[in-house]
């Protein structure tokens, strides 16, 4: 897991180096030193909240009209500089390091990240479902798309999302967007810098809808998205069924007369093991020869127990299936492969949060979309930062870097199970 205290405060060589690979996008001397004290005040230990202020190492509130304070707030808020070609320029740093670069075993994962923010004058800024708090609240909530595997994970691409109390026609208003919208559109946007991956993986809130999965898979990419338990009715009244129901269905004996279910080996980070069962269940037109097959995965077939079962839709064929063809968009991916895809998603999330929140990415304290989006570019280059300087480098001999081991954290879906799409 990435560690930000491994490189804070980083040594002023490595930094150059990486910001010097940004210049030719700012125009002026001004903006390339607003550039580098940004990622240095981003870098620097959190002793307390990355404000301006604290970024510049001044004072609260009587430091703000401190000349450092004041750069800093031009450059963010004022100056001219593309965020969206600076992002692109972070990736293709990524994406050409031999370290770093994306291969066709690692996993895009869709999430959002909610925070707190007060006031109704901030751009995005609403009451809204934040997930990481399991509540509605007033705050700003990011859509991100993220590149993992079992050794590193970086954000691609990120887009505030607008509440429709921002717009003169509520969700009628063409420039209103969903969540959904946003995730497939920077999943085209991973496409288009050259990104690869095994399958796109995400929780249920993106998993359960019909209209994402079908984009991705006009795409071209694979995926493995969770379900709700419940999710939909596959028929009506007294004889709904629900991908739980399709779970039951399959016979289980006991570990000795598994019937329908297979082991899998789960590997966390500290080194342990532990035995996993998954099937192929079959619900409604879905199942393990149809174009999009239901994988459950749980740690006891016989109870099914809600914080350690996966319901996962994806449509990677099964091995010696009827899709499983030569001339197949997607090599076959057995049971293990399944649940291994859609455990990167976990063996990130808590991290990811804590390596963001370490970086300030929720401490600004601007108003406008634009200085919004600047920040959070910014926090994502100093996270990429972070990784060229925990490889230190490739080395010339290509050794290959030893890979960690997921983490055990297995905590349940974010709670979106009375929600409708926004």
């Amino acid at each position: 897991m990435l560690v930000v205290r491994a490189v804070c405060p980083p040594a002023a060589g490595p930094l150059e180096d990486y910001a010097a690979g940004f210049d030719d996008l700012f125009s002026r001397l001004a903006q390339r030193r607003g550039f580098r004290e940004y990622l240095t005040g981003l870098l620097a230990p959190r002793d307390r909240n990355k404000t301006l202020t604290g970024l510049a190492g001044s004072e609260p509130v009587k430091g703000a009209q401190h000349a450092a304070v004041q750069r800093l707030q031009y450059f963010l808020s004022q100056s001219t500089w593309d965020a969206e070609r600076v992002n692109d320029r972070r990736l293709e740093i990524l994406v050409n390091d031999s370290a770093t670069a994306p291969h066709a075993r690692g996993v895009i994962a869709i999430d959002d990240s909610g925070d707190r923010k007060d006031g109704t004058r901030t751009a995005h800024v609403g009451r809204q479902w934040l997930g990481r708090y399991g509540k509605t609240d007033n705050g700003i909530v990011t859509v991100t798309t993220i590149w993992a595997d079992e050794r590193l994970y970086y954000p691609l691409h990120v887009e505030p999302y607008t509440p429709a109390s921002h717009l003169a026609k509520k969700r009628a208003d063409p420039d209103f967007r969903t969540k959904l919208q946003i995730a497939a559109d920077l999943v085209a946007k991973a496409q288009a810098a050259g990104v690869v991956c095994r399958a796109v993986v995400a929780d249920c809130f993106y998993g359960d809808h019909d209209d994402l999965r079908a984009e991705l898979r006009q795409g071209g990419w694979g995926f493995v998205m969770a379900l709700k338990p419940a999710r939909g009715t596959w028929q009506y009244g007294a004889e709904a069924y629900t991908p739980k129901d399709a779970g039951r269905a399959v016979p289980w004996n006991g570990p000795d007369d598994p019937g329908g279910w297979r082991p899998v080996q789960r590997r966390f980070r500290d080194g342990h093991t532990e035995t996993w069962w998954a099937t192929d269940a079959q619900l409604g037109w879905w199942g393990p020869d149809g174009h999009t097959r239901l994988v459950v995965a749980t740690t006891d077939p016989q109870t099914l127990p809600d914080k350690a079962t996966w319901y996962l839709a994806t449509n990677l064929p099964r091995p010696g299936g009827p899709h499983d063809t030569p001339d197949a968009a997607h090599d076959p991916a057995d049971l293990t492969e399944v649940v291994r895809l859609y455990g990167i998603r976990h063996w990130i999330e808590q991290s990811y949060k804590q390596v963001k929140d370490e970086l300030g990415w929720a401490d600004f304290q601007v108003r406008s979309a634009t200085a919004i989006r600047r920040h959070q570019t910014l926090v994502n280059c100093v996270f990429s930062f972070c990784w060229n300087t925990w490889f230190d480098q490739p080395s010339t001999n290509d050794t290959p870097i030893a890979s960690p081991e997921p983490s055990d954290d297995d905590s349940g879906e974010r709670g979106h199970s009375g929600q409708t799409a926004s």
